[in-house]
């Protein structure tokens, strides 16, 4: 049966970042708010997570992934905030209208006066990067083997090669070691870990497992279960070198090489796409290119920590209310933010600056890896902030500060960019 619902706000996604945005906006006075989650419980990714290290900018202390997500879920049942669980989203316009199912009400057409996009995002898969060699079982992403082990309580496999230094790869290379299973190496194409330092020192170097950079998987042997993996090392072209090969033999292939945001949905909305970050263009109160339709988390691009998910979603939740109530100022005229040389691109990508109450935080991400080295910020031609770094790499995330209302004279477009010391 077909049913036309309506709310003030529809949150699409019941992980980190769609619980801190449905809080955010029902706490700023906006009491009509549906959270759609198409799992059959609230909490995203972080239930499968339990390993600590959660919450410590948000809380000041560590906590496992459940627990996280523990207090949001708390949070959302404590305010009433409707949710829907096996319910999945099929389809946004835009205006608004959602298409969504579930076994309980069937097929529901959906009216939002605003929308927040927090879906998410998925692992790139072996096709994704084209590996020759067979096709046998044993291999798997990182984030579904965690699945099975910490939730599902199936053990993968007794030897294992992991290719990519992801967060989750470099997580699982230590779970499976405390599970009993032998990690023969972690191997990266890229000449830097994708991963934070931390989880390189406390999941490989604490166990001796070894980090190949500049190396690849180029051969798959097996037939039925996986037999070996043939790595070798890469050119600056990231082409095999000849004479470079070396076989592991292994039951258990785990792939920790990348994460795509979840922009379907946003695309049938015809939301503009950051093809940098592959999630929307969005501004100050991150609101896309559709108006009244907003994004934040993962969707929008990839986080390393689950706390500036929660900061960048509350930012989300919040604005969608003020949307919904008329208070956001719809200024023709915006800054854009502009990666300069060094940085891969910047969140927001533009700014109406009359909706920035306090201060206005950039998000980004480095080309490369950097040491001694400052970030430059420029309105125009002015340098409006620097900011010395000892060490920058791509598996980190920046963040800037600026108080927008102490920048004198005519504020123009914000270039953030890498120079060398004493430049």
């Amino acid at each position: 049966m077909k049913v036309l619902l309506q709310y003030d706000i529809v949150v699409i996604g019941g992980g980190p970042a769609g619980l801190a945005a449905a809080i955010a906006a029902k706490k700023n006075g906006v009491d009509s708010v549906l959270l759609i989650e198409r799992d059959r419980e609230l909490g995203g990714i972080l239930q499968q997570c339990i390993h600590n290290g959660f919450g410590l900018h948000e809380f000041g202390e560590e906590l496992t992934g459940p627990e996280y997500a523990d207090r949001f879920i708390k949070e959302l049942k404590e305010l009433n905030i409707e949710y829907k669980l096996n319910t999945m989203v099929l389809d946004i316009s835009e205006n608004r209208y959602i298409s969504a199912i579930n076994t309980e009400d069937g097929f529901m057409t959906i009216k939002a006066k605003a929308i927040v996009l927090a879906m998410g995002c998925r692992e790139r898969t072996r096709g994704a990067i084209k590996i020759p060699g067979a096709r046998p079982a044993g291999i798997f992403t990182a984030g579904t083997a965690q699945r099975y082990i910490n939730m599902e309580g199936y053990m993968v496999g007794k030897k294992a090669v992991i290719l990519g230094s992801g967060d989750i790869g470099l997580i699982m290379a230590r779970r499976l070691t405390l599970e009993g299973a032998e990690v023969k190496a972690v191997v990266e194409l890229m000449p830097y870990s994708s991963g934070l330092t931390r989880n390189i020192v406390q999941c490989l170097d604490d166990f001796n497992i070894p980090l190949l950079l500049n190396h690849t998987v180029i051969d798959i042997e097996g037939k039925d279960r996986l037999k070996g993996v043939t790595i070798a090392k890469v050119d600056e072209n990231r082409k095999p070198i000849s004479g470079t090969e070396k076989y592991y033999e292994c039951d258990t292939l785990l792939l920790s090489v990348g994460l795509i945001p979840e922009n379907e949905l946003s695309r049938s909305a015809n939301v503009k796409i950051d093809p940098v970050t592959g999630g929307p263009i969005v501004n100050e109160s991150m609101e896309t290119s559709v108006k009244g339709i907003f994004a934040c988390g993962n969707v929008v691009h990839v986080h390393d920590l689950v706390d500036y998910v929660t900061a960048e979603s509350r930012r989300a939740g919040y604005n969608a209310s003020k949307f919904v109530k008329g208070e956001l100022y719809e200024e023709k005229d915006t800054i854009k933010t502009n990666p300069g040389e060094g940085i891969r691109y910047i969140v927001p990508h533009m700014v109406r600056v009359k909706n920035v109450e306090d201060s206005l935080e950039l998000f980004m991400r480095v080309k490369d890896v950097y040491t001694n080295v400052k970030m430059r910020v420029k309105s125009g031609e002015n340098i409006i902030k620097e900011m010395k770094k000892r060490h920058l790499a791509p598996g980190e995330m920046e963040k800037v500060k600026l108080n927008l209302k102490k920048i004198e004279g005519k504020l123009d477009d914000i270039t953030v960019e890498i120079v060398k010391e004493g430049a």
